[in-house]
C-alpha cells in the first residue's frame, strides 16, 4: 500500500503521526511510505531520519495527499485539507466528528473512508488509540491549571500544593476515566486536595483503593457538582462518551457560584466540551474569561509536548496501521472488531451511530460495506 504522512497544519500542532522508527516498521512489510518535508520537525525528527528509515520525502502537502492510498495523521483535517482528500482514500486519524458538523459533511462529500482513532475500541471497552493522548492531556490539565491559577494570569493566586501552614488548592475532576485518573495522579503528586466525580460506582471504588490519601471520590450529580464548585480552585472536565458529544455538566449559570479566579480546564472540548461555556482555543491564545472564571480549552493539548506525544501515539497506532496496510481496510476491519468500530464515514455515508445522531444524519450499518 502507498501511505502518506502529511505535516499537521492545525494551530501549534507539532505532533506527527509516525516516528522514523514507526516508518521503518511499516516499510519492513513492503509498503511505500511518503512523508511530507518537515512533517516531523516539531517533534524533533528530521527528514534525514525518515529517509534513513527508507521513507521518501514529498515537498508539500498536496503531493503527499495526491500519491497516498492511506493517509496517517494526528488531528482531524481542517478546511485547507478538505479538497485534498480523495474518494476511496483511507484517512486514519483523530476525527471527533460529533463535535463539528462541517468536518463531518466535508468528509461525506469527499467519499473517503474515515477511520477514527478515538472510536477504535477493544472488547473490554477501552479505547487503545485514545488512551496515550488522554494520559498526556490528563497530566497536562493540572500542569496548565496550576499555571493559570497564578494571579498575573488572572487566577486566584493559589499555589496548587500550598506550603506548611497554608492549605493547598482544591481540585475537582469531573470523570474518573483515563484523563481523570492521570489528572488526579498529577494533582495529588503536587500536594493538592483532590476530588474525583463519576457516575460509575465500581470505578469510584477502584480509584478509592489505588489513589493516595489526598484524593477523595464522590458520586457525580448536579447537586454535588453545584456544591463543590463553590470552593474548588481548579476544575477539570474529563468526561468522554466514545464518538459522541460530551455532556455539559457545568452550565453557564453555575459560573456565578464559583469564586473569582477559579480555573476550568475542559479536556473534552474536542468532543463538544463538558463545560457549557467552553469553546476550542489554541496554544497561541489558550484562555478566555467569563464571569471572572478562567477557561483553558485548548483542543490539542498534547501538541504542546510533541516529542512525548508522538512517541506515545506511534506506540499505540502502529500495530493498527500495519494491519490496515497489510490487509486493506475492508479485510482488516472484518478481522478486527476493534478496527471496525473505528469506521465513522465510508464513501459519503455515516456508519457510526453517535455521529449520525449528533447531526440528525442517516445512519448506515457498517456491515453492508464489509460484505
Amino acid at each position: 500500500m502507498i501511505i502518506g504522512v502529511p505535516k499537521e497544519i492545525k494551530n501549534n500542532e507539532n505532533r506527527v503521526a509516525l516516528t522514523p522508527g514507526g516508518a521503518k516498521e511499516i516499510l519492513k512489510h513492503g509498503h511505500k511510505l511518503y512523508v511530507q518535508s518537515g512533517a516531523g520537525e516539531g517533534s524533533g525528527f528530521s527528514d534525514e531520519e525518515y529517509m534513513a528509515a527508507g521513507a521518501e520525502i514529498k515537498p508539500d502537502i498536496e503531493s503527499t495527499y495526491d500519491v497516498a492510498e492511506m493517509i496517517i495523521k494526528v488531528k482531524e483535517p481542517i478546511e485547507p485539507e478538505y479538497g485534498l482528500i480523495k474518494e476511496n482514500q483511507l484517512v486514519f486519524t483523530y476525527f471527533h466528528f460529533a463535535s463539528y458538523e462541517p468536518l463531518t459533511k466535508a468528509m461525506m462529500e469527499s467519499k473517503a473512508v474515515c477511520l477514527a482513532y478515538e472510536t477504535v475500541e477493544d472488547e473490554d471497552g477501552s479505547l487503545p488509540l485514545l488512551i496515550p493522548m488522554s494520559e498526556v492531556a490528563g497530566r497536562m490539565s493540572i500542569q496548565e491549571g496550576a499555571k493559570y491559577l497564578e494571579k498575573p494570569l488572572k487566577g486566584r493566586g493559589i499555589l496548587l500544593g500550598g506550603v506548611p501552614g497554608v492549605m493547598p488548592a482544591k481540585v475537582l475532576i469531573l470523570g474518573g476515566g483515563v484523563v481523570g485518573t492521570n489528572a488526579a495522579k498529577m494533582a495529588a503528586g503536587m500536594g493538592a486536595d483532590v476530588t474525583i466525580m463519576d457516575i460509575n460506582l465500581p470505578r469510584l471504588r477502584h480509584l478509592d483503593d489505588i489513589m493516595p490519601a489526598n484524593v477523595n471520590t464522590m458520586y457525580s450529580s448536579e447537586y454535588n457538582i453545584r456544591r463543590l464548585i463553590q470552593n474548588h480552585d481548579l476544575i477539570v472536565g474529563a468526561v468522554l462518551i466514545p464518538g459522541a458529544k460530551a455532556p455539559s455538566l457545568i452550565t453557564r449559570d453555575m459560573l456565578k457560584e464559583m469564586q473569582p479566579g477559579t480555573v476550568v480546564v475542559d479536556v473534552a472540548v474536542d468532543q463538544g466540551g463538558s463545560i457549557e461555556t467552553c469553546k476550542p482555543t489554541t496554544h497561541e491564545d489558550p484562555t478566555f474569561i467569563i464571569d471572572d472564571v478562567v477557561h483553558y480549552c485548548v483542543a490539542n493539548m498534547p501538541g504542546a509536548v510533541p516529542y512525548t506525544s508522538t512517541l506515545a501515539l506511534t506506540n499505540a497506532t502502529l500495530p493498527y496501521a500495519i494491519q490496515l496496510a497489510n490487509k486493506g481496510w475492508k479485510e482488516a476491519c472484518k478481522n478486527s472488531s476493534s478496527l471496525k468500530l473505528g469506521l465513522n464515514v465510508i464513501n459519503g455515508d455515516v456508519v457510526y451511530k453517535a455521529v449520525a445522531d449528533a447531526f440528525g444524519l442517516e445512519y448506515h450499518d457498517v456491515e453492508q460495506y464489509l460484505a
